[in-house]
Parts: structure tokens; C-alpha cells; sequence
């Protein structure tokens, strides 16, 4: 098996090997941090990982404390009951443990502990970013227990907002972490179908970053690779969740397609976020589902960029089509719904979603700009499964 320990420094420090967590109380020493405050999930909460964690931490002289509250689709309350948490513990760092829910509410507590403006006010809109507080932000060290947000290397934050039910994107260069360690044996317990799902959603942040028009050359090369490993280490990952290799890659492309989403996203994620918002679906298999939908949308602009990908996968006669039929058998082989209607989501949805797609953020780096209308053809074709 290939050695999987290495340290890189692109977009951050990236410490990659199994077994590394057992450094996380250096890491946060070397940070400047002596109270972290972990942040993760109520799922992972109970588990041995995190109490094993927050131990280490502990035992190495860290007066490491623990928060737990925040939902599948993270909200403005649980960020501001995890500052109320940080500021009461006296903590001066944070630890992001866990799924991208997990990361994207740590990251915003880290920024807010030190704001004095409420969190919508930097919301990823114009010159937003500036109104931060920098010295208020305090360090963080990233860990994640899935791969597909990404969020590790991420500098941006996407919270609903409660009153609205709608998805923010809350952004800030000072927002990615300062280290992040990448250790499989963290993600072998993660059940088949959230290994699925969180890895078709690593695939759908580096196919819109390669299918984007932004020109950001590097971008592309670490989106082509992205989706090879995803071709290459998901569906093993899926079938053995033991597979320490696969897990391992499946993390490395998650990492990949977050860095590589610098080019922007598109009409899978302006569909996902609203969907999300309202209904409380799984972000990763809301990509999923909605992944093949949005290709055959776009098809017209991305059919180049789509036989580039067949022929670095080594599909057989690579044209788009070969790349469609790709992505359709990965799911399938995965156990991933062909329709949206199998998750729940409602015929009704048409008709309210479209609207809110045109004004998410990702929609406008996708490769044709959609109308409101057209948004909701897509919508309608995947709660229905009509490819």
C-alpha cells in the first residue's frame, strides 16, 4: 500500500496519515492555544473518538472543553450558542470536529467570538468580509470525520439562517483553518450510506469547479484529479468501510474539491442550498441526486470540458456521454436515489426553489445562467427521476 503520511502546506497546513490525530495537542500548543474548545456534532458527541480527543488534550495539560449543539444543516443559533459556550469556558481556540455541519458551525463560532456585529452582517455579499473584527477570530485546528464538505480548507462558512430559511454563505480569508490533520482511521465507522453520499458531494464540488468558466488553470488540474480519485477510491470506501487506502484518497479528494471550488460551483449547489434550507436534507445527497440533472442542463457549454474528464478517467469512447453514463453507474453502484422524491421533497418545491436559486452565490459561476424557471425544470425532471 502507497505510504499515506505526509505533511503538504496547500491551502493550509495539511497534516495527512493515519493515526495523526494523536498530534492534535501539539497542534494546538503550536497555534498558541491552552483552553480549546471542541466543536462537533451531537452523533459524533457520544462516540469514543471525540472522548478519546478531548482526553489527549487533557492529558496534555490543555483544559480542552466540549460543544455538541448544532444541527444536520447548522443554524445562526447554534453559532451563537457555541460563542455563549467559548466565551463562558474561557476558551481561546477551537477545534472543528466532524462532518462539514460540524466544520462550518466551528468555523463561524471562531470568527464570532470576537465580533461585535451580528453574524449576517458578513455574510458573502460585496465588501462584507471587511467589517470583521480580525484580531477578534481566534485559531483553528480542522479535523474531519467525513469526505465531502471539504469545509477543512474551506473559508467560508454556509449557516441557515432561522428566520429566513435560507442558506448564507458567512465568509472570510482568516476563516480556513490553521492545520488540519487528515486521518482515515477517524472516518472507517462512518455508515455506507453517509460514505455515499458525503463522497458524491466531494465529486460535485470538483465536476462544478472543473465545469465553471472562471479561468483559474490550477483549479482545474486539482478538479480532474479530485474526480479520478473519487472514480477510483469511493466506491470502495463504500463496500468496505475498513478500507483504510480509500478512505484515505476519499479524503484527500474531498480536500481537493474545496480547494478546487476557489473557480466557484454552480446549479447543484444553487438548488441544493435552498432545498437544504427548507426541507432539511442531507446536503451531500441532494448533489447526489440532483448531479446528473444538472450535467444534462448544462450540457451544451460543458461537453468539451466533460471529454477532457472521460479521457483522464479512461472511459471508453470519452465524450459526455460517456461521462453521464459514468456518473449514473457510480450512483447507482452506491445504493444513491435517482430521484429527489425518494429523500422526501415534494412535488411542491417547484415553483418555490427556482426563485431562490437565481440568488444563491453558486449560481453565479455555473456554466449557463439559469432563469428562475429553467432552475425549476431541472428541479422538476429530478423530484420526478426524468433524465
Amino acid at each position: 500500500m502507497t505510504n499515506l503520511t505526509a505533511n503538504w502546506n496547500y491551502p493550509t497546513a495539511i497534516k495527512a496519515g493515519p493515526g495523526r490525530i494523536r498530534e492534535l495537542p501539539q497542534h494546538c500548543r503550536d497555534l498558541g492555544m491552552h483552553r480549546p474548545l471542541l466543536i462537533t456534532d451531537p452523533g459524533l458527541a457520544g462516540l469514543p473518538m471525540v472522548s478519546q480527543a478531548v482526553q489527549s488534550c487533557q492529558g496534555d495539560g490543555l483544559a480542552c472543553g466540549l460543544f455538541s449543539h448544532i444541527k444536520g444543516n447548522p443554524t445562526g443559533q447554534n453559532v451563537s450558542d457555541g460563542v455563549a459556550a467559548f466565551q463562558a469556558g474561557g476558551h481561546d481556540g477551537v477545534i472543528a470536529f466532524g462532518g462539514g455541519s460540524a466544520l462550518d458551525a466551528a468555523k463561524a463560532i471562531a470568527l464570532m467570538v470576537g465580533q461585535g456585529r451580528p453574524l449576517w452582517d458578513f455574510e458573502d455579499i460585496g465588501d462584507n468580509y471587511t467589517r470583521v473584527n480580525v484580531a477578534g477570530m481566534v485559531p483553528v485546528v480542522a479535523v474531519p470525520t467525513t469526505a465531502g464538505t471539504g469545509s477543512e480548507v474551506g473559508r467560508a462558512s454556509v449557516i441557515t439562517d432561522d428566520h429566513a430559511h435560507v442558506k448564507r454563505i458567512i465568509f472570510h480569508a482568516r476563516m480556513l483553518p490553521a492545520t488540519v490533520i487528515l486521518d482515515a482511521e477517524l472516518t472507517t465507522a462512518l455508515p455506507a450510506r453517509l460514505t455515499a453520499a458525503t463522497g458524491m458531494d466531494a465529486l460535485s464540488h470538483n465536476l462544478e469547479a472543473l465545469c465553471s468558466p472562471v479561468h483559474h488553470p490550477m483549479a482545474t488540474g486539482i478538479g480532474m484529479e479530485g474526480s479520478r480519485l473519487v472514480h477510483e477510491y469511493l466506491k470502495r470506501a463504500v463496500d468496505d468501510g475498513t478500507d483504510l487506502e480509500a478512505r484515505h484518497f476519499m479524503l484527500v479528494a474531498s480536500c481537493m474539491g474545496a480547494t478546487a471550488f476557489q473557480k466557484g460551483l454552480g446549479a447543484m449547489h444553487a438548488l441544493a442550498h435552498p432545498l437544504g434550507a427548507l426541507y432539511d436534507a442531507h446536503h451531500g445527497m441532494l448533489n447526489a441526486i440532483l448531479m446528473p440533472y444538472v450535467l444534462k442542463a448544462n450540457q451544451a457549454v460543458i461537453s468539451d470540458t466533460m471529454t477532457l474528464l472521460a479521457r483522464y478517467l479512461g472511459l471508453p469512447n470519452p465524450g459526455f456521454a460517456a461521462a453521464l453514463d459514468w456518473v449514473l453507474a457510480l450512483r447507482e453502484s452506491i445504493h444513491i436515489p435517482h430521484g429527489l422524491a425518494d429523500i422526501g421533497i415534494p412535488a411542491d418545491a417547484v415553483g418555490k426553489v427556482g426563485a431562490l436559486a437565481v440568488l444563491d452565490g453558486s449560481a453565479a459561476t455555473n456554466p449557463i445562467p439559469f432563469t428562475s424557471a429553467q432552475y425549476d425544470a431541472i428541479l422538476s425532471d429530478a423530484i420526478q427521476g426524468t433524465l
